[in-house]
């Protein structure tokens, strides 16, 4: 029986995660924070109470755009003490998971929070927790992401996409689609932040709504003064403002 605290400034999504968490029979007790600086407090009196005391904590929900101190910056804090509560974070953003779990989070799950989704949430930390208890394993966070993957979201679970198997990327508003050769994944991220990110990698820009990784490119085409490339199967066209660092980079390209 975990014992939980929830933590998000907006009101409506806090009563709903605090109802999901006291539905689920593997929670003992569940108490809400409005904000990062509340449930500080409440779990340094947690911390203080002793892993066993009436005020313990086993796990924190925790959001990350909160006003003022953010999730990450609790969770930072949490990961100096000896023996913090688990966190799982439940967050509208997709574009903070490479940072959650590298601050050894449990779970990463979105909103509007699917009552399936959380109950795998609870379960990784009901394992966690029962292995600590019984010493048979320290705490490791679920993933190990890095630098060469993507967080994306599959059927209300987290998973990472290498970024080596992307062949190119399409803005669709605020949304970037990640293509591979086994599929595409929508993820939050503008296509410009993606461009810079991933430039040392060898993306580079062809037109505004595309970036390409030049390792995939398998053709250039001209045809009448447009250029364009194919691309994992797919023909691209490439604005004029791009074509000529295009070809210098093909050119140059082992």
């Amino acid at each position: 029986m975990l014992r939980a605290l929830a933590v998000d400034d907006e009101r409506p999504s806090l009563e709903e995660l605090l109802y999901l968490l006291t539905a689920d029979p593997r929670i003992g007790t569940v108490e809400g924070a409005g904000d990062a600086t509340e449930a500080l407090r409440r779990i340094n009196r947690a911390l203080e109470s002793g892993p066993d005391g009436p005020e313990a904590i086993d796990v924190v929900f925790l959001d990350i755009q909160m006003p003022g101190l953010d999730g990450l910056d609790l969770a930072r804090l949490l990961t100096g003490f000896a023996r913090p509560p688990l966190v799982v974070f439940v967050t509208a953003h997709e574009d903070f998971a490479v940072q959650a779990f590298d601050l050894k989070a449990v779970d990463y799950v979105l909103k509007p929070v699917r009552k399936e989704r959380l109950a795998e949430a609870v379960r990784r930390a009901v394992e966690l927790r029962a292995a600590e208890r019984r010493g048979a394993a320290p705490r490791i966070p679920v993933h190990e992401p890095d630098p060469d993957h993507i967080p994306v979201e599959l059927g209300g679970v987290t998973r990472f996409v290498t970024v080596d198997d992307i062949t190119h990327v399409e803005a669709q508003g605020d949304y970037a689609r990640l293509h591979t050769e086994r599929g595409s994944h929508l993820v939050r991220i503008p296509l410009s932040t993606l461009e810079e990110r991933w430039r040392a990698r060898g993306f580079v820009r062809i037109h505004r709504r595309h970036l390409v990784a030049l390792r995939h490119i398998g053709e250039l085409r001209l045809d009448a003064g447009t250029v364009s490339v194919l691309v994992g199967g797919e023909e691209l066209q490439v604005s004029c403002r791009h074509a000529r660092e295009l070809r210098d980079l093909l050119m140059r390209r082992p």
